[in-house]
């Protein structure tokens, strides 16, 4: 075993037999998690972005996140019957966010797994653009707290549309930059994998940006991917320092 198959199998026994949450916040948000193909970089079929799916809504839930307030996308939603996710289409996400955001109080979180290029973020047969997904952040949030991760190739093209003084952007790479692991032998991708492992090591939100960043640049050099993908992270004023009040339950 190698040691980031070492370092996953530990942090995912961390996450999965983490104790019920304590009441840190998090009860009050809405969140969705999106896998946007089915696909490996090779055009094969492959589970990558549906594991990460799967897994990060599971973190969720054992970060403090009520069950009910998540909604998990899937480009095949017929292959998952034990969570039952819905169809990754940009129409059913829109709607399906803007409900699930009026039902709750708190902030919002949504995760974007899936390929990317300069123009955006392929969900479903849909290449999407940033300025569709700020839209609907927008509309569904406005100007609650709100955490937006886009794990992508060339996903830092989200960060000047999304970016407002109460929201915090995660991206998997910049702009101008690929990012790995969506081969069909994968289980996450580099991105997906290093924020399921570095959740148990975080004691919030901005903690876990810097931990992935570190993570990603760490495994991008012992696997000689090249040029490295340098994830961004931007975090508005006003949320700087409330995030920080959001602790990761049992961190």
């Amino acid at each position: 075993m190698n040691r980031y198959a070492a370092a996953l199998l530990v942090a995912l026994t961390v996450v999965s037999g983490a104790p019920s949450a304590s009441a840190n916040g998090f009860q009050s948000w809405s969140a969705i998690v999106v896998a946007g193909d089915f696909r490996a970089h090779s055009g094969q079929p492959s589970e990558v972005f549906d594991n990460g799916r799967r897994d990060i809504s599971k973190a969720l839930t054992n970060l403090g996140f009520v069950q009910s307030h998540i909604k998990q996308f899937s480009v095949r939603p017929e292959q998952d019957m034990n969570t039952n996710p819905l169809r990754s289409e940009m129409e059913t996400i829109d709607t399906e966010f803007r409900k699930l955001a009026r039902q709750s109080s708190g902030g919002c979180f949504l995760y974007f797994t899936s390929h990317g290029a300069p123009q955006g973020i392929l969900i479903g047969n849909d290449l999407v653009a940033p300025n569709v997904i700020a839209q609907m952040v927008n509309d569904a949030c406005a100007d609650r707290m709100t955490v937006v991760v886009v794990s992508a190739c060339f996903s830092g093209v989200f960060v000047p549309a999304l970016q407002t003084e109460n929201r915090m952007i995660m991206t998997a790479a910049r702009p101008d930059r690929t990012s790995f692991g969506c081969g069909e032998a994968n289980v996450y991708t580099f991105f997906d994998q290093c924020f399921l492992e570095s959740i148990p090591q975080s004691r919030d939100f901005p903690a876990l940006s810097a931990k992935v960043r570190e993570c990603v640049t760490l495994r991008e050099t012992a696997e000689g991917a090249t040029p490295p993908s340098e994830p961004q992270v931007s975090i508005g004023f006003n949320v700087a320092q409330s995030l920080t009040a959001y602790s990761f339950a049992g961190n």
